[in-house]
């Protein structure tokens, strides 16, 4: 009796080994191997972009201001730090900005200061530039935090929803770059618009 049982196990063995062996896949096959080929790749390019990141954060630290607290607080000051942060993140010298004062708005437990940031590029051959991009940004002055509390600071570039805060997020000149790139694409496919004389 047991060497049925022996022989009725070995066939289950058998049985659960066959069918094991046809729903693995099969490393001699050629699209199997393609396949992890392209997931070790991608791996390995996404540990790449890390590391290359790591480095960059090291080499260039987040650029950032001491923020004013709620009690120094003032328009004019407000106005002058965005542009002592822009001057601090921004390495080319060939970026021209504005800062402008837009409105006060009066929330429940706070006022929110909104200024808007204009970004033009010239060069030799276009001393004044036509288009200039813009960003957005957000002073928040709480009426119910001590005056030695810093005020709450953000910006948002132009046509974009993501709020970015000075220190948490590395500002990126490439970001108006490329927005003031697609202005000017936009106004040459309109071309026959601005040539007339």
């Amino acid at each position: 009796m047991s060497e049925t049982q022996d022989s009725t196990s070995q066939k289950a063995m058998d049985e659960d080994n066959k069918a094991a062996s046809q729903t693995m896949p099969n490393t001699q096959d050629k699209d199997y191997e393609d396949k992890l080929t392209q997931v070790a790749l991608a791996l390995v390019e996404d540990v790449i972009n890390y590391a290359v990141k790591i480095v960059e954060e090291e080499q260039n630290p987040l650029k950032n201001i001491k923020w004013m607290t709620h009690g120094e607080f003032t328009v004019e000051k407000g106005r002058k730090q965005i542009d002592e942060y822009f001057s601090k993140c921004v390495s080319k010298k060939c970026w021209a900005h504005g800062v402008e004062f837009i409105e006060r708005k009066d929330l429940i437990h706070s006022f929110l200061y909104i200024y808007y940031v204009h970004w033009s590029l010239s060069s030799a051959g276009l001393p004044v530039a036509q288009i200039s991009a813009g960003t957005y940004f957000n002073m928040k002055v709480s009426k119910t935090k001590p005056p030695d509390a810093p005020i709450g600071v953000s910006y948002v570039g132009d046509h974009q929803a993501l709020v970015h805060r000075p220190g948490m997020v590395r500002f990126r000149e490439n970001w108006q770059k490329n927005l003031t790139d697609a202005k000017y694409s936009f106004m040459e496919s309109f071309s026959f618009l601005f040539n007339r004389v």
